[in-house]
């Protein structure tokens, strides 16, 4: 039997957006919380809470609310794909349908990076979407927050995460 497709949220963002995190696509937790990053071993909330100075452990919309504050916006490669469970390797590659993610960028012009959580993002996102608005936004692909990128640990996350949010390149 064929996985039904799962479709990603709504992109996350404001006028005062700078820096756009792209993931993949939510895991079944997050999908059936209908929140971002909502797996309670998912390390993005514990790392932005720490480099923004908020608690990770806040209302959702509290945390949405402080990370538009500092200029960072949330999103996903895909719109929609086939993925049976959470496994950025379970994505069925014909399957997906990107968002537009270069008609966001053409809104919210203030955006000047482009920032992944994980190498599935920069791979969805190099094989799916183009062209970009001119001038490009810088990309640079961060470690991924997912309990199953389990090789590195919270502080290297939290250093490599600290240079791709809050430096300018």
């Amino acid at each position: 039997m064929n996985a039904p497709p799962v479709h990603s949220f709504a992109p996350v963002v404001d006028a005062r957006a700078r820096v756009l995190v792209l993931g993949s696509m939510p895991g079944v937790v997050s999908l059936d919380a209908g929140r971002y990053y909502a797996h309670p071993r998912n390390l993005f909330w514990p790392i932005v809470g720490a480099l923004f100075g908020f608690d990770p452990a806040l209302p959702y919309a509290d945390r949405l609310a402080r990370l538009q504050a500092h200029g960072v916006a949330l999103w996903d490669v895909a719109a929609e794909c086939v993925r049976p469970g959470s496994l950025d390797a379970r994505i069925e590659a014909g399957s997906v349908v990107p968002n537009d993610i270069a008609g966001l960028l053409a809104q919210y012009r203030g955006i000047t990076r482009i920032r992944f959580n994980g190498a599935a993002a920069e791979t969805l996102f190099r094989r799916h979407v183009s062209p970009l608005p001119d001038p490009a936004p810088d990309l640079r692909r961060l470690p991924s927050t997912s309990p199953a990128h389990a090789a590195m640990d919270f502080e290297a996350k939290r250093s490599a995460w600290r240079a791709g949010l809050m430096s300018d390149a």
